[in-house]
């Protein structure tokens, strides 16, 4: 970590004390931690839509036809990380490997045009850099109890009785019970009284290109009395957030970073709003970054013993989509 996200994870435990509001993002590998307060969000090229607080107005449209085009790596190069993942797997070094990818994308929209036209729980842009349509939350923190929702299983709702193949599927329901059980133990580090309230619920995904299923579970605890009012010292126990990175958490780390061949930045960090006394926050998945002129997007999912690379292959390419209906 460096010293500059130290003192940023400081400030933000310090502006929470003060119930001062703020808006922060911070990136997967925790190297970088942005912090707007309040009245700084209007000039620092953000937008933001969450249940909990907005910048933007409703009701844009548009009478473009919408067009995105994905070009996928091959499949021979995603296999060499995939690969390199499950000798890591077979050799106990982990058990569950979220594997990532970045694939350059077409589109006659812009990242602006993206943010304000998709339907997503959580939504940040941020300048012309990267736009983010994020449906699963991080935590929240309401009234000191802490709610983590690890999602984790997706499938195509068109296949025949896809909620209920999805909900049984054995890859799927491993990798679920692996990061419920994951999440569990990181919210025992910041609450006492952690319990899972809800199991591998299935959420309807609409997008213009096919309707995802995706697979949650709600669980939670009464935040510790030493990480109350602190929202940079919880985020540092926490982070990187277990739902996108697996188990164990150190190891695995190293495995996706030798895995993966580019920087994920802010995919997979976590954004959220503190209003001065509540905490709404999310994993920034469904990413698209501008780069070079270029747009990108990041998908991926989680790896196990069980996986099969053209199964995996194939779910990295179904979460290439945009919200938008």
């Amino acid at each position: 970590m460096t010293k500059k996200a130290e003192e940023n994870f400081s400030k933000m435990d310090e502006l929470s004390l003060q119930e001062v509001p703020f808006f922060f993002m911070i990136n997967f590998q925790m190297e970088e931690v942005r912090i707007f307060k309040k009245n700084e969000i209007t000039n620092s090229g953000l937008l933001i839509d969450f249940k909990s607080f907005t910048n933007t107005s409703k009701g844009y449209a548009t009478d473009k036809q919408i067009h995105l085009k994905s070009f996928p790596q091959s499949v021979e190069s995603y296999k060499e990380g995939f690969d390199l993942v499950q000798k890591n797997l077979k050799l106990g070094n982990s058990y569950l490997a979220n594997y990532t990818c970045k694939t350059e994308i077409e589109s006659n929209l812009t990242l602006k045009e993206i943010f304000h036209l998709s339907q997503a729980k959580f939504k940040v842009l941020y300048k012309d850099e990267f736009v983010c349509f994020s449906p699963e939350t991080f935590i929240e923190v309401t009234n000191n109890k802490v709610f983590t929702h690890p999602m984790k299983g997706t499938i195509d709702a068109a296949e025949n009785q896809a909620a209920e193949t999805l909900k049984n599927d054995v890859k799927e329901k491993a990798e679920h019970y692996t990061v419920v059980d994951l999440l569990r133990n990181d919210l025992s580090m910041v609450a006492d009284n952690v319990k899972v309230d809800e199991f591998q619920r299935i959420d309807l995904i609409r997008t213009q290109q096919k309707d995802l299923y995706a697979m949650s579970s709600e669980i939670s605890g009464d935040l510790k009395p030493e990480f109350r009012g602190k929202i940079g010292s919880m985020m540092k126990e926490l982070l990187p957030a277990g739902s996108i990175l697996g188990a164990p958490k150190r190891k695995t780390l190293e495995i996706i970073l030798k895995a993966e061949n580019y920087q994920r930045g802010f995919y997979t960090g976590i954004s959220g709003w503190f209003d001065g006394k509540n905490l709404d926050s999310c994993v920034m998945i469904r990413f698209i970054e501008k780069e070079n002129g270029k747009l990108y997007f990041k998908s991926g999912g989680g790896i196990t013993h069980l996986s099969k690379l053209a199964d995996e292959y194939q779910e990295m390419k179904n979460k290439i989509y945009v919200p938008i209906y």
